[in-house]
């Protein structure tokens, strides 16, 4: 049998940044996983061992890929794909699936994606730290969420670093700058009653670059990232919160309660009072 350390994590609606599950494993020879697909970012790092990913491109067609101990391998959110474990030197090693609205971004300058899914570190000592950040997660799934998230942020940055230092191209750069420009606006206008015209213009752009620009980084439109950080940030509010659904209506940017509440259903399912019934803990 397998030696493995597996843990889920509460559901704490974390926006930027969230955890799914975690764990460690020490693979029996071929062990396989899969064909699955997952909803979230799940990667793994190779501690000892080898073995392949097989998973599908961009284009759909299946590819196969070697792995071998100090590499990893990242899976994208409905990814058809299969790990095998090699029948000599089976693999061990240790995972984290996430998400979050910032995650896409972050990948993509770790220079990951469905057509190069494979992680090779330029520098030893941060694929270390990420490695130990990794394993400390696994290892402390009792934790407190806050402080799980704070080591995932560190994993996050490791990753980013250990890959990034020689990849990203002047206009990536700018790009990226353009991008946290428009998150950071956001962030400190999304109660007010802001459009995506506003949003590029904060940025010097026109509305039409500004758009493929971050749907490319961030993998949604502006006007959809928007909707969903008003959504999580209700969602915090109705959980966290006695505040009526009128007033937390006009502190995620909504003048009108029922058209809040008709976008929260749809985004949700449920109405927000009935979301609150479920999950208030005040």
């Amino acid at each position: 049998m397998n030696d493995l350390l597996f843990s889920v994590f509460p559901n704490q609606n974390f926006v930027d940044l969230s955890l799914y599950q975690f764990g460690w494993e020490r693979c029996v020879p071929s062990h396989a996983f899969g064909p699955a697909a997952r909803t979230h970012y799940l990667f793994h790092y190779v501690i000892s061992g080898t073995g392949i990913l097989q998973a599908d491109d961009s284009s759909g067609h299946t590819c196969t890929y070697p792995v071998k101990s100090g590499q990893g391998f990242m899976i994208f959110p409905n990814q058809i794909n299969t790990y095998i474990a090699d029948r000599s030197l089976p693999w061990e090693y240790v995972w984290i699936e996430f998400d979050g609205l910032r995650v896409k971004e972050a990948v993509g300058i770790a220079g990951l994606s469905p057509d190069t899914p494979i992680y090779r570190a330029h520098s030893h000592d941060l694929r270390e730290t990420m490695m130990n950040e990794m394993l400390y997660i696994a290892q402390h799934g009792t934790m407190a969420p806050f402080h799980l998230i704070g080591h995932l942020y560190l994993f996050l940055d490791a990753l980013t670093r250990s890959v990034s230092s020689t990849t990203l191209s002047g206009k990536g750069r700018l790009r990226d700058f353009y991008v946290h420009e428009a998150l950071s606006f956001i962030e400190q206008n999304f109660q007010n009653d802001i459009s995506v015209e506003n949003i590029a213009d904060s940025c010097g752009l026109n509305r039409s670059y500004f758009g493929k620009i971050f749907k490319d980084a961030i993998g949604k439109t502006p006007q959809e990232f928007l909707m969903d950080y008003r959504m999580t940030k209700a969602s915090e509010l109705l959980k966290l919160t006695r505040l009526s659904i009128s007033d937390i209506s006009k502190a995620v940017g909504y003048d009108n309660p029922l058209h809040f509440s008709r976008a929260y259903k749809n985004r949700f399912g449920v109405s927000p009072r009935e979301w609150r019934n479920q999950n208030q803990i005040v």
